[in-house]
């Protein structure tokens, strides 16, 4: 099943006075951070922390994510110190191919029949970062069971293109990313505002608005003051939630005539209507309690 969150709250995994709030911020999940937030010579102590930080965070109902760094010695280290029944997914860095979602997958799975634990208990989300991988983007969406959701683009894809990170820069590489996601059944990550913007937060609402509008369903954040303006984008309203039902009735009234297409509030829907309108219903279940 397909995760129905909406906001990921980076949260450096060492960091005592992010790590004591985490659980109050609303988010549907908490990434424990591993890989950028965390300097070489202190990866170590970071992934000792992991255990004592899942209960933490997850004690508000968030689902506790883990990004693991991409070269395979530090991978190999990390998926030991962060694969446990409360992590529900990792999220990979600079993922090169479907070979290497399998690759890790592989690993995931020996350490889950290690603890115990039922295989595939632990998802991915898959960054990619490269243009090398950009040819491979089907492929890695779905590689493998496992697979949650992906992204595409972000800093690292802009230094490598030399490029400056922006809704333009990346919208083309976005749109690849979102159409082999849906393709293969997972969530499509990401928004066309600045991930780090931090002053104008209207301008940040607009650019998850777009990116709502392109088909995004789930997007990652770095400072809690994002949360609630993403889960409203990325969420529903009472109004929205309130029309979907409407139109469903409506809908199922007419089929019961033996008609596939009525006047509804004044415009005319059919199925493809009908089936967002699905959608959007069975992810606001999971949204319920939730900030």
């Amino acid at each position: 099943m397909t995760p129905a969150w909406r906001s990921l709250l980076f949260v450096p995994v060492t960091a005592e006075r992010f790590l004591a709030k985490a659980h109050t911020r609303g988010a549907d999940g908490i990434i424990l951070d591993l890989e950028d937030a965390i300097l070489p010579e202190h990866k170590a102590a970071a992934r000792a922390a992991v255990a004592a930080a899942v209960p933490r965070v997850a004690q508000g109902g968030a689902d506790v994510v883990v990004r693991i760094n991409r070269p395979l010695d530090l991978a190999i280290a990390d998926i030991a110190a962060a694969v446990m029944p409360g992590v529900a997914a990792l999220m990979l860095p600079k993922v090169m191919g479907a070979d290497h979602i399998r690759l890790l997958s592989e690993l995931v799975a020996a350490r889950e029949a290690a603890l115990g634990m039922t295989e595939g208990h632990t998802r991915f989300i898959a960054l990619v970062e490269t243009p090398a991988a950009l040819p491979h983007l089907f492929a890695i969406a779905a590689a493998d069971p496992r697979m949650a959701a992906m992204s595409v683009g972000g800093e690292d894809m802009a230094t490598e293109l030399g490029a400056i990170p922006s809704a333009d820069s990346m919208y083309p590489f976005a749109m690849m990313g979102l159409a082999a996601s849906r393709a293969a059944g997972i969530l499509p990550m990401g928004s066309m505002g600045k991930f780090a913007e931090l002053n104008d937060l209207d301008a940040y609402r607009a650019g998850l608005r777009r990116a709502r509008g392109l088909g995004f369903g789930t997007t990652s954040c770095i400072h809690p003051a994002h949360v609630p303006i993403i889960n409203e984008e990325y969420g529903a309203s009472v109004e929205e939630l309130g029309r979907a039902r409407r139109l469903l009735a409506a809908f199922d009234a007419a089929a019961a005539k033996g008609l596939g297409a009525v006047a509804f509030e004044g415009s005319m829907i059919d199925l493809p209507i009908v089936i967002r309108a699905r959608r959007l219903l069975e992810r606001a279940k999971a949204w319920e309690g939730k900030a």
